[in-house]
C-alpha cells in the first residue's frame, strides 16, 4: 500500500469509525440502558468491566465491556479463559454474550480513537509477548470491534489460525474489505464467543525467527 493510499484509507476509516460509533451509541442506548439495569439488579455489582488490552503499535488501552461474569471472576476458576457453561457467567451475562451485546460499550473505545470498527480483536499483553515476528504485524492497525477472523469462524478457530487471518487483513486492508466484513458481521454473531479447547489462546510451539 502506497504512502498516499495509506493516508487516504486512514482518513476514511476514521470518518467511518466516528459516524458508525456515534450512530451506534445513539441507536443502542435504550438497549444499553436495559442491559445495565439487568446487570445491576442481578448482583448490585458494577455494570461495566474494564480490562487493559494492547492496541495499535503495541500501546495499551482500557477496553470497556458490559460485565457478564461475577465480580472478581478473573481470580476464580479458569481465570481469564471463558468456556461455554462457565459457572462464573451471570444469568444476564449469558444472554448478553449470546447476542454479543456485551461488546457494545466498545463503541466508546472507537470514538476515543483506541479502536476501529474493523480490525483484529485486541488481545492481552501476555499474549502479545508470545507473538512471532509475523504475528506482531496485527499490531500495525487499530484493533477492531469486528474483523476478518471474526467473520471467518471467530473463537471456534484455533488461535494461530485466527491470528493468521488477522495478519492477512493487515496485508490486504482496504475500504472495500472493511465493508465486506461489516456485511458479514451479523451472521458471524451466531458463532459465539466461547473459546473452548481449540479456540483458546496458546503460545506458539514454533517461534518464527525468519521474519
Amino acid at each position: 500500500m502506497g504512502k498516499g493510499g495509506g493516508h487516504s484509507l486512514s482518513f476514511w476509516k476514521r470518518t467511518v469509525d466516528v459516524v458508525v460509533a456515534g450512530l451506534g451509541l445513539i441507536v443502542t442506548s435504550p438497549l444499553l440502558a436495559l442491559a445495565a439495569l439487568a446487570i445491576k439488579l442481578e448482583d448490585r455489582g458494577p455494570v461495566l468491566y474494564r480490562q487493559r488490552r494492547v492496541g495499535k503499535d503495541g500501546s495499551d488501552f482500557e477496553l470497556i465491556k458490559l460485565r457478564t461474569m461475577i465480580v472478581g471472576a478473573e481470580k476464580l476458576g479458569a481465570g481469564l479463559a471463558v468456556n461455554r457453561g462457565d459457572s462464573r457467567i451471570t444469568h444476564a451475562g449469558r444472554l448478553l454474550r449470546r447476542l454479543s451485546l456485551d461488546e457494545l460499550p466498545q463503541l466508546w473505545n472507537i470514538l476515543r480513537g483506541d479502536m476501529s470498527v474493523v480490525g483484529p480483536r485486541p488481545t492481552l499483553r501476555y499474549q502479545v509477548e508470545s507473538y512471532t515476528p509475523r504475528q506482531r504485524r496485527r499490531l500495525e492497525v487499530k484493533p477492531g470491534l469486528t474483523g476478518w477472523a471474526q467473520v471467518n469462524g471467530r473463537a471456534s478457530l484455533p488461535w494461530d489460525e485466527r491470528i493468521e487471518l488477522d495478519v492477512w487483513y493487515v496485508e490486504h486492508r482496504s475500504l472495500w474489505l472493511d465493508l465486506r466484513i461489516l456485511a458479514r458481521t451479523p451472521l458471524a454473531l451466531f458463532h459465539g464467543t466461547y473459546k473452548g479447547s481449540s479456540g483458546g489462546w496458546r503460545p506458539s510451539e514454533k517461534q518464527d525467527k525468519s521474519d
